[in-house]
């Protein structure tokens, strides 16, 4: 699907960008896959790692809307994973999450019709699904738009989905770099926020896999969430820190107890595959109706029942301590 094609992908020097870089150039031959991302230091460095003729680096910000139609002139498809992130910073500093998330969602989409790009998918995250905090209520808007996006793109060819999906082992500012840098220091303890809190979790590399998957899976104005486990952050910490004492310091501005992915109150609108699950739009596109319980690749999913809620504190699957030592070793 990906062959002779031109990808970009926004913030590409993200953890998820790069690892898709690589996963595309050992399983395709794009013609050209452009990393779009603010952070001259990070493009540098990934070009020392990443020289294939396909690669292409431009300097912008999802921000700037003349230079994001400028980056996708001749691109087939996108991937939106710029954003900011920190729960904290966002509440700290609102309207630079809103440029960033909400308005430079908007950006890309406008982007993407004037150059008629074939598909984007935008990432989201569990913090969209009934949010509390700035970041998860940003991420929503960006989903909504996304969706909407289908509907007023008219008589061009560019479909948009999204993708929503739980924390990611490993990434940077997440969790697991954080104990280990603290247990490498030395630290007395480790810092849990509650001793109740639970995450759903998933590797970088499934996260990939998933949304290159989904390009093949979506009609535009899905919203695509894994089938994946949950953990305790108390396991988290035993896993790493066996022999620390966890010290709880209270949850930080904006956290949950346990993220949701599949909120009750669109349990009307969700199917459930064997891998995954899908919120259908809760708007109806003026041109065009889609059967989304049959995916574009033929894949049959069914109605859930009515008030389910795909919440990581209810997960039937659970990783144990073993489970996420074993994990943690390997990354």
């Amino acid at each position: 699907m990906f062959n002779d094609k031109s990808i970009l992908i926004t913030g590409g020097t993200g953890s998820f960008g790069k690892r898709y870089t690589q996963t595309i150039l050992e399983r395709y031959q794009p013609r050209r896959l452009i990393i779009y991302s603010r952070d001259e230091l990070k493009q540098f460095e990934m070009q020392q790692s990443f020289e294939a003729p396909a690669m292409r680096y431009f300097l912008g910000d999802v921000r700037d809307q003349e230079r994001l139609k400028q980056a996708m002139n001749g691109v087939d498809y996108v991937i939106h994973a710029a954003a900011l992130k920190q729960v904290p910073a966002a509440e700290y500093n609102p309207m630079e999450c809103i440029k960033t998330n909400i308005h430079g969602a908007e950006n890309v989409i406008k982007a993407a019709l004037e150059n008629n790009v074939e598909k984007v998918i935008a990432l989201s995250t569990d913090k969209a699904a009934n949010p509390i905090n700035l970041y998860g209520a940003t991420k929503l808007a960006s989903d909504k738009l996304f969706v909407a996006a289908n509907n007023i793109a008219g008589r061009h060819r560019t479909r948009f989905a999204v993708v929503r999906y739980g924390n990611v082992v490993g990434s940077r500012g997440s969790v697991v770099p954080f104990f280990k840098k603290l247990i490498a220091e030395g630290a007395d303890a480790l810092p849990i926020t509650d001793e109740r809190m639970t995450r759903f979790w998933i590797t970088l590399q499934q996260g990939v896999d998933f949304v290159l998957k989904n390009f093949q899976r979506m009609y535009g104005g899905e919203i695509f969430v894994p089938k994946i486990p949950s953990m305790r952050i108390t396991d988290l910490a035993s896993a790493m820190a066996p022999d620390m004492p966890a010290k709880i310091i209270g949850i930080r501005p904006g956290e949950k107890l346990h993220e949701i992915m599949c909120p009750a109150d669109d349990s009307h609108l969700t199917l459930e595959f064997h891998d995954h699950y899908v919120l259908q739009p809760t708007i109806k596109f003026f041109d065009r109706e889609y059967s989304y319980q049959r995916n574009m690749i033929g894949e049959e999913g069914k109605p859930v029942v009515q008030g389910f809620e795909y919440n990581s504190g209810t997960n039937v699957n659970f990783m144990s301590v073993e489970e996420l030592r074993q994990l943690n070793a390997s990354l």
